[in-house]
This record gives C-alpha cells, sequence and structure tokens, in this order.
C-alpha cells in the first residue's frame, strides 16, 4: 500500500488524491461524507475546510486491506470477489427504475446482468441467454430480472404472489406517456399544496425545525459530535437520553400550541396506527385524486409514487425505517444521524422529492429499454399455467411463449424465515386495497426456521421448479441465487428431476445499515445434467 505524507489537502485535492490512491473514483461530496459522519477529521472553519492525507489514507488502508480479508476469513477462500461488485456505487446498483421503490431482499441488477448478457471470463464460461431469448423469474419481487433483461433484448415473464410486488414490476417496465404523467403530477401537486397551507401542522413544523436546529448546534455540532463519538469519547447513549428528556418540554410546548393532533382515533389498521391525523388527511387527499386518473398506466406509476412516499413518512425513527418497533410521536435522539430528530408532519416534501425523481428514472431507463416482452404475473407459481396466463394479457407476448418456450430462470427465492413479504408492504395493502395472500408465501419469517418450516420450504421450491419446467425449452438453465445454510438445495434439485452443476459463491456487501456481518450467497446453476 502506498504511504501517505501527514499533509493537508482541500476537499477537492483530498477527491483527487484518494482517487488515485485506491484506483475508484472519489468525488468531493464523498469526502464531505466522511467529514460529516466523523469518519475523518474536519480542519479549519468553513470556506477553508481540510482534511489529513495521512487520516484519509488510514481511511482507506482499513477498509479497503481488511473487507475482503474480513469476509474470506469467516466465509472461506472459495468466494468469487468479482461477484461482490464492490466497484460500483450505490447510485449504479440503484440506477434508474431499480429504485422506484423499497424493496427488502433484492439482488443487485449487476448480478443479473453478469449471468443473462453474453460475456464469458474465468468463472462465468460459457453463455446461456442471448438477444430475444426468454427468461424466468418465478419470485419476480420488485421485477429486477424484469428490468435488465429489458436492457438486454431479452424478453421476460415474472411471476409473483404479492399483490403489490407484481405491480411494482409492470410498473418498472410499462411505457409512460411523459406529459401525461407530468401533468397529472402538478395537478395533484397543486391540490396538495392548497390543503397543506390551510393546516396548521405546516407552521407547527416549521418552528419545532427551527428549535431542533438551534438545539442540534449546541449539542450536537457537525462534525466534531461525532467524530468525538468515533474516538469513543462520549457516551452516546446516555447522552442522547439525556438531551431527548431536555427537548421535549419545548417539543410538548409547541404541539399544545399548535393544537397538533399525533394520534389517529382509530388504530385498526396500518394506516391508522403508524401515522399521524395531519398525514393521514394528506395521504386520503392525494389518494382521491389519483382515482381521478383517466390512462391507467398514469394512475399506477402515481399510486406508486404516494405509496413510496407515505413509506419514507411513517411513524418510526430513521434507524427503524425497514424494521418498525412502535409508532414515535416525539422528537427523539437519533442514532443513524447523530443528532435530535423528529416524526414527519406532512407528506408534501417527499411527494414532491420522490415524483421528480421517478419521472427521471423512467426517462433514463427510456434511453435503454429494447423493444421487447416483459409481463409480472400475481399468481402462485407452484400452479400457475404461466402460457395461459400471459396470453390473457398479451396475446402477442402469449403466442411466442408458446412458440420458443422459456429459455431458463433466474430468480432469488425467498429465504426460509427471513421476510414477511406481503407485511413489509402493509401500509400499500392498506392504501390500494390489495388482497393479501400471505398464507401462500414459501418461508415466511413467522413460520421460524426450525425442520417442519425447512421440509414446507423444500416442498414450496421443488413445486416450483416442477411446474415452471413444463414450460421450459429442451436445453434450460436455472439460476437460483440462495443462501443455503440448511444446505436444502441439493434436495431441492433432486426432488426437481434437475442437476447442480455449478456453484457461485458471492460476497453480499453492505446488505443493511445495522447489520455488517461478513454474508454469503449462492447461486446455484441447475439443468437436466445430460447436456453436451
Amino acid at each position: 500500500m502506498v504511504k501517505a505524507s501527514d499533509g493537508l489537502l482541500t476537499v477537492k485535492e483530498a477527491g483527487e488524491w484518494a482517487s488515485g490512491y485506491i484506483g475508484k473514483n472519489v468525488t468531493p461530496s464523498n469526502i464531505a461524507y466522511l467529514i460529516q459522519y466523523g469518519l475523518i477529521r474536519k480542519i479549519g472553519e468553513n470556506g477553508s475546510t481540510q482534511v489529513s492525507q495521512a487520516e484519509l489514507a488510514s481511511y482507506y488502508n482499513k477498509f479497503l486491506t481488511s473487507r475482503e480479508n474480513y469476509f474470506k476469513d469467516r466465509l472461506g477462500e472459495d468466494l468469487n470477489w468479482a461477484l461482490s461488485f464492490e466497484q460500483y456505487k450505490e447510485a449504479e446498483t440503484t440506477k434508474h427504475v431499480h429504485r422506484l421503490h423499497p424493496y427488502k431482499g433484492k439482488f443487485i441488477p449487476q448480478l443479473v446482468e453478469y449471468f443473462l448478457d453474453n460475456h464469458t471470463d474465468k468463472f462465468k464460461t460459457e453463455t446461456y441467454f442471448e438477444a430475444g431469448d426468454i427468461v424466468l423469474d418465478p419470485f419476480s419481487g420488485s421485477g429486477t430480472t424484469m428490468v435488465q433483461a429489458c436492457e438486454l433484448g431479452i424478453h421476460a415473464v415474472g411471476i409473483d404472489v404479492s399483490a403489490f410486488n407484481s405491480l411494482i414490476g409492470n410498473c418498472k417496465v410499462a411505457k409512460y406517456d411523459i406529459a401525461d404523467l407530468k401533468n397529472e403530477i402538478n395537478r395533484i401537486t397543486k391540490v396538495l399544496e392548497d390543503f397543506v397551507r390551510n393546516s396548521n401542522a405546516v407552521a407547527f413544523e416549521e418552528k419545532l425545525i427551527q428549535e431542533l436546529n438551534l438545539f442540534n448546534n449546541q449539542y450536537f455540532p457537525v462534525p466534531e459530535y461525532k467524530y468525538r463519538l468515533r474516538k469513543g469519547e462520549i457516551d452516546e447513549k446516555k447522552y442522547g437520553a439525556e438531551k431527548e428528556k431536555e427537548f421535549l418540554p419545548i417539543y410538548e410546548k409547541l404541539v399544545a400550541q399548535y393544537d397538533i393532533k399525533l394520534k389517529q382515533d382509530k388504530n385498526e389498521t396500518f394506516l391508522d396506527k403508524w401515522y399521524s391525523q395531519h398525514i393521514r388527511n394528506e395521504i386520503d387527499c392525494v389518494f382521491n385524486e389519483i382515482k381521478k386518473i383517466q390512462n391507467a398506466h398514469t394512475k399506477k406509476i402515481v399510486g406508486i409514487i404516494l405509496s413510496r412516499t407515505i413509506r419514507s413518512c411513517r411513524a418510526t425513527t430513521h434507524a427503524d425505517l425497514a424494521t418498525l418497533i412502535e409508532p414515535i410521536t416525539t422528537t427523539y435522539y437519533c442514532h443513524k444521524h447523530g443528532k435530535m430528530c423528529k416524526p414527519l408532519f406532512s407528506i408534501f416534501k417527499w411527494w414532491i422529492t420522490y415524483s421528480k425523481d421517478t419521472v427521471a428514472r423512467l426517462l433514463a431507463f427510456d434511453n435503454l429499454r429494447t423493444d421487447t416482452f416483459q409481463l409480472c404475473l400475481t399468481g402462485d407459481s407452484r400452479t400457475i399455467n404461466i402460457f395461459e396466463e400471459v396470453k390473457k394479457k398479451n396475446a402477442g407476448f402469449g403466442n411466442l411463449l408458446e412458440k420458443q418456450k422459456i429459455k431458463g430462470i433466474f430468480s432469488s427465492p425467498p429465504y426460509v424465515g427471513l421476510i414477511d413479504y406481503h407485511e413489509q408492504h402493509a401500509y400499500a395493502y392498506d392504501l390500494f386495497g390489495f388482497e393479501r395472500k400471505d398464507e401462500l408465501e414459501i418461508g415466511p419469517l413467522y413460520r421460524g426456521q426450525k425442520r417442519e418450516a425447512q421440509i414446507s420450504y423444500i416442498q414450496g421450491i421443488t413445486a416450483v421448479l416442477n411446474n415452471c419446467k413444463r414450460f421450459l425449452a429442451d436445453n434450460y438453465d436455472i439460476f437460483l441465487v440462495a443462501n443455503d445454510k440448511y444446505n436444502m438445495y441439493p434436495t431441492i434439485a433432486e426432488n426437481a428431476g434437475m442437476k447442480i452443476v455449478n456453484q457461485f459463491r458471492r460476497p453480499v456487501l453492505n446488505r443493511t445499515e445495522k447489520d455488517k456481518t461478513a454474508y454469503s450467497e449462492t447461486v446455484f446453476h441447475l439443468n437436466k445434467g445430460d447436456k453436451i
């Protein structure tokens, strides 16, 4: 590793130096992030901020040399580190429509592309799909396989038991009248703006933000506070709790002054429990306007914007956004941001942000998509007749399926006892009124991971493969991404009359903000086992 001197660098110079040091593009924004979160010290005042070159080198040395070794020490040397895709920034792993809506447990598009495209390397020694082929994802989730297939000129069918998952996937690959979409967004935004203008919640939140800024600047100065935290100079739990109590009277006084209703009268549904009355009123306002949209595609994608918006406005802490614990109705010390934060009292900001973001992502994907078929069916992959159901939705695609059949599968089946796929979008099921099919999920969290759950999982995945096999071409290839810690996939393959002909073990980086433990998954390659 190159040794760095202890010179001082401006933020711009630090980005240029770090780019050469680690062989990846490091922007001034990346350096500013390290400063803001206390990963390196800020030297100097605003306008003349500098950082220590030696400290920057120390950070990158630790980060770069330890991660691969850390994973391999714990998981084995047979990890294919190239399949970690660590060279890609988050903006690339969530590119264009892949981030139209949050979704737990999805794989990154680069992994799908690796196995679907026509390149070869020392690990992937042959190609399995060509332009014009049809690929199937029987656990479509948020539609990653369909989107990447569309980029590569490959037709794709997705299947998901969750009606909301199917909606997300189909919205990602649909073609839109962008002018109509913008007009409807602008119309609804104007209605919402008028609605919130007459709400005391706006004035309340503005005053609350002012008070929080004053308090945070005094007790949680940036970046000094976070730097001291990382050095162990502050007991975060104790200090945070003290400041929570100290700010609470200020908050309670404002709530009373502006007559803020922190909870709804009902507590029967997700939308009742996890949103303040003010936010619920705004949700209902926007949803009523969405119902007036005439264009079906526009109506669906605007519905996705609202769903994404209300997910970000749930009454929870920033750290617990993905794993809800209890509704939060007061200000709180935020471990994620290292300061006092607050619940939200209006959806307006996020509605604006996600509306603009959605339009930009759809336009970006329009420049990449090919003229191919993509469709996600809502149904049980263990029993669904793929050809019949596709033909009902799109006769042209149905005829193509029957003519050439499906070349193969690329999918990430649910992991046993890890996620309740319906529950993660409970707010959307309440909003849209979709029927939940929790009982049809394979390996849901609520069934656990014990032997009985494992047996049920094996039976479920086997049934999916046996059903889908009816619609595959004779020379099919199947790729299933799984963390098989219970060694179930050899049994699944045998029960489905297939053979595991290869396994690609890959490290999974940055799964969640809270879980940094070494973790891997395996891409199982299955086929009939009699290929020449």
